[in-house]
């Protein structure tokens, strides 16, 4: 990649964890738009994303007709859908210097609201789909040659807030008219961004106690690390 111009990343502010009856506008529903070819060992990406014009239907791996074409990191039930901040979209684009149209981050929902600010576990509503909130987007190398820019990965972890993976709970049709509605939260306290900003033993512990109480099934990619942490403190 060539040589860029040094960017100034402003940390996002704490923010406290969404309670249960808020609700949020969807601004997009994106899906894959085309396949590009890539450096990576996959050798093409499907991160280019694009507003769709009608409603589509939600299974449990995601939208129908969207892919990924490194499955060993992206996608499956946990990672199903990806949902991105508007916010944080428009902070990017003053930054970058151009604009962030909808689905560029490889989101399939652009949201207006702190969708960073998902306890782990919360569950929403959309349209005719139901889905829970399972952890941060961890920023890869496919993205920052996406974008052009080589330290992009350190870039966007600077930042803390990457967006939040969902699992589908009911399946259906959503469309962007459709409003996110949480319907229920563990509790807990941890958010997507506390855990991005400071994974902490003791924030590690309050997620493995809420599953052990049954408010709480933490994902397989986000559980390795969750056990890791927590067992710092026998270290």
């Amino acid at each position: 990649m060539p040589d860029v111009e040094t960017i100034e990343i402003t940390r996002a502010a704490s923010e406290p964890a969404i309670a249960e009856g808020t609700c949020m506008d969807v601004e997009a529903v994106c899906a894959m738009a085309d396949v590009h070819a890539d450096d990576g060992a996959v050798g093409v990406t499907a991160i280019d994303k694009r507003p769709t014009s009608f409603p589509v239907t939600v299974h449990a791996l995601g939208i129908r007709g969207d892919i990924q074409a490194d499955r060993k990191h992206h996608g499956g039930a946990d990672k199903a859908l990806y949902a991105f901040a508007q916010g944080e979209a428009e902070y990017w684009s003053a930054v970058l210097k151009h604009e962030i149209p909808f689905g560029f981050f490889g989101e399939n929902l652009r949201v207006n609201g702190s969708v960073d600010a998902f306890e782990f576990g919360a569950r929403i509503r959309l349209g005719e789909v139901e889905m829970e909130a399972t952890g941060p987007r961890t920023p890869c190398m496919t993205f920052a040659r996406w974008m052009g820019r080589p330290h992009f990965v350190k870039e966007f972890s600077q930042r803390g807030r990457h967006g939040v993976y969902f699992r589908v709970l009911k399946a259906g049709k959503i469309e962007a008219t459709d409003r996110i509605e949480v319907i229920s939260t563990p509790g807990h306290g941890v958010t997507i961004a506390d855990w991005v900003a400071e994974p902490t033993v003791e924030r590690a512990e309050a997620l493995l106690e809420s599953q052990r109480a049954g408010r709480l099934s933490i994902a397989g990619y986000a559980a390795k690390y969750v056990n890791a942490v927590a067992g710092r403190r026998n270290a």
